[in-house]
């Protein structure tokens, strides 16, 4: 059975993520005066990281809000009780400073094009609606995807089959004419290929090398792959060594 629609991730995927939040996150350290407490930028910076995971996965895990995670994220890392207003408005500091370095990967754009006469698109994200809505609009790609689905209003998060079968519902499409596209290789990667999915899992600068590659997922290193894949016009690209 032909893939009739791709469904993508978002951050990582799609938007460079996280060289803008290093970027943003860098400038608004320095902004606060907060980098002398740090043997180095590149030491916050991992601070900053660690702590976005370990909240991240608290909200996967559905026991932190949207909201509450990002709040807890600047509580954690400045190490002080601030009321909710107070962190806040510290994030949307921060968020001016990343916001200015937001950027698409170079290979969205031309494999999009090439893919927009031969399959349906679709978003799939554990963020927010109101973030990757916004997002997708400044990066000037909405109009590109007939749906964005994402956990917060889902109520469930990748690697959840349900939140993947819920893209597939939305598009009124059985799971084996999807396609799903992510950087994470178990989230994304293995989540998708347990739902029945076509899963391919975009392994971007090695991000994940220390990580066993999951049984399921297609492996590729850029979308310039990606329409061999789906049996597409194969002249943007060579089909994928991985598996």
């Amino acid at each position: 059975m032909s893939i009739e629609a791709v469904v993508w991730d978002v951050d990582d995927t799609l938007f460079d993520y996280t060289s803008a939040d290093r970027a943003g996150m860098r400038e608004h350290l320095a902004a606060e005066g907060l980098l002398d407490g740090y043997v180095g930028v590149e030491q916050a910076l991992a601070r900053w990281r660690e702590v976005t995971d370990q909240q991240w996965a608290r909200y996967a895990a559905g026991e932190a809000s949207f909201e509450g995670q990002r709040r807890d994220r600047v509580r954690v890392f400045l190490g002080e009780e601030l009321t909710d207003a107070e962190a806040d408005d510290w994030f949307h500091r921060y968020r001016a400073h990343y916001e200015r370095a937001w950027a698409l990967f170079p290979d969205v754009l031309p494999a999009l094009d090439l893919l927009a006469a031969s399959h349906r698109h679709g978003v799939l994200s554990n963020s927010s609606i109101h973030v990757q809505e916004y997002k997708l609009r400044a990066l000037g790609v909405r109009e590109r995807f007939e749906m964005v689905l994402c956990a917060a209003e889902l109520g469930v998060s990748k690697p959840d089959a349900q939140a993947f079968r819920a893209a597939c519902d939305a598009l009124e499409l059985p799971a084996h004419q999807v396609a799903y596209v992510g950087d994470h290789p178990e989230i994304d990667g293995r989540g998708a290929a347990d739902a029945g999915l076509l899963s391919i899992w975009i392994d971007r600068g090695g991000a994940y090398a220390a990580v066993e590659a999951p049984v399921g997922p297609y492996r590729i290193v850029s979308l310039a792959e990606l329409p061999a894949l789906l049996g597409a016009d194969t002249r943007f690209g060579a089909p994928s060594t991985f598996r």
